[in-house]
């Protein structure tokens, strides 16, 4: 077993013994792409996830630079934006450690970001592709059940809901969610102003993917 997914394995059984929050992170990265996009989802999605799973996920989310060696400490990091992303060889580097080695990254595309992201990620792992996940995977069948995958939430151009992964040795080790806009989903509900049927699919979703990458990986 690789030493780095002993450490994070190590390090979420700690948390918990001791009875402290687990906490995870967003993403910030280079090249002038909103990475701060949508401030209140993950304090949303918490909220749900602590009501509804049971979790003990800290109120606040934390911000981590995909260079900092402090992503080690997230078992959930996760990405979102409208525009430009740059990986230099050391944040792809240590972006491919900390995925290789226990790590779960949720990309969340808010209109705009494919384009920019799909090449990053050869950055990270230059032999494997985005590939779209089925409908009977375990990530849409956790807590709640989407029987028809990933589901749309904004409409921007008339294309379906997408999910996406990078799957590493067997493991699912980056979750690709794409024209669905869950991160909107999970904001505020004034910010957007969507029936609260459209939120409750995001967040429950967003509840299956924290699931999965918290019970995946021990």
């Amino acid at each position: 077993m690789h030493r780095l997914f002993i450490l994070l394995t190590i390090s979420i059984l700690s948390i918990s013994a001791h009875g402290q929050s687990l906490r995870i992170a967003k993403l910030k990265y280079d090249g002038g792409g909103d990475w701060y996009a949508n401030k209140t989802s993950l304090p949303n999605l918490i909220e749900f996830c602590n009501r509804n799973l049971n979790t003990d996920i800290a109120r606040e989310d934390d911000i981590v630079e995909v260079g900092n060696p402090d992503l080690f400490l997230y078992p959930y990091v996760y990405m979102t934006g409208h525009g430009n992303v740059v990986f230099n060889s050391q944040q792809a580097e240590n972006l491919r450690n900390y995925l290789t080695s226990g790590g779960f990254l949720h990309i969340d595309d808010n209109y705009g970001l494919d384009t920019y992201i799909r090449l990053e990620m050869k950055k990270v792992f230059p032999n494997l592709e985005f590939v779209e996940l089925p409908f009977d995977h375990p990530i849409y069948h956790q807590k709640y059940d989407f029987a028809d995958g990933l589901p749309k939430i904004h409409e921007h151009d008339s294309k379906p809901a997408q999910g996406y992964g990078i799957i590493y040795e067997g493991r699912l080790v980056c979750f690709y969610s794409y024209e669905s806009d869950l991160g909107n989903g999970w904001e505020d509900q004034v910010i957007y102003n969507d029936p609260e049927e459209v939120r409750q699919k995001a967040l429950k979703m967003g509840a299956n993917i924290i699931s999965f990458a918290f019970t995946s990986n021990l």
